[in-house]
């Protein structure tokens, strides 16, 4: 749990800088990157082609390059999504954001979902790397956001997240908190996903998120110095 921010440099501290689409090109990264080194951001978050590109970037900033794995669908096999989560350290992610097995979790298959995680978070933390885990509230029931957020904790987890923005809705209020109290203190919360104002963010941090995805992190801190004067 994290306090409130009460200036435009603890905003940006939250986010992660994120730009996924399929159409993305160098020139959209090296804006991105760029933006992040000039606000600070938390990191950079891009899908894996583009991982060496902004770690070269960020290289000597105190801003994370972060990559995304088995995504936006979660449904790779674990042998795929840990290579492309050791590939992606190794060409200088310093943090992983993976989408769960979402089927196996709506089967009931723990164990299987449980297996997913560990192999990925534990490729991560070879690597110095953090592990989010990506649960797409939107299409799990109370019931399941929970027991995915429990096997993900288990699983050696650093964060949940609630999702991927590709699906068909992103982060909520209700869903942060309860994720917040499953996880406990010790584990981060990424609400991430429709993000899109300052009013947002500091609800979302309120109900117990300790970072932000958004594409629009500019756009947040502009907002962010206006209110704050900083």
């Amino acid at each position: 749990m994290i306090a409130l921010p009460k200036n435009s440099r603890q905003v940006a501290a939250l986010i992660d800088h994120t730009l996924l689409k399929p159409e993305v090109t160098r020139r959209d990264i090296d804006r991105i990157c760029g933006e992040a080194i000039q606000r600070r951001f938390a990191s950079v978050c891009v899908n894996p082609v583009f991982v060496p590109r902004v770690a070269a970037k960020l290289r000597d900033t105190p801003v994370k390059t972060c990559a995304v794995i088995g995504f936006p669908l979660g449904a790779n096999l674990t042998a795929i999504k840990v290579a492309e989560a050791k590939a992606a350290v190794k060409e200088g992610a310093q943090e992983l954001d993976m989408v769960i097995h979402l089927g196996a979790l709506k089967a009931g298959d723990d164990e299987l979902v449980a297996a997913d995680i560990h192999a990925v978070a534990a490729a991560a933390h070879t690597g110095k790397a953090i592990c989010k885990v990506i649960i797409e509230t939107c299409l799990l029931t109370d019931e399941e956001k929970e027991r995915a957020c429990r096997l993900a904790v288990e699983a050696g987890a650093d964060f949940v997240k609630t999702s991927t923005g590709f699906s068909s809705g992103g982060a909520t209020l209700e869903d942060v908190a309860l994720m917040r109290r499953v996880v406990g203190a010790k584990v981060g919360v990424k609400a991430s996903g429709g993000v899109r104002s300052l009013n947002e963010l500091l609800t979302m941090v309120e109900a117990g998120a300790t970072r932000i995805g958004t594409s629009g992190g500019v756009k947040l801190v502009e907002e962010a110095r206006t209110r704050f004067g900083s």
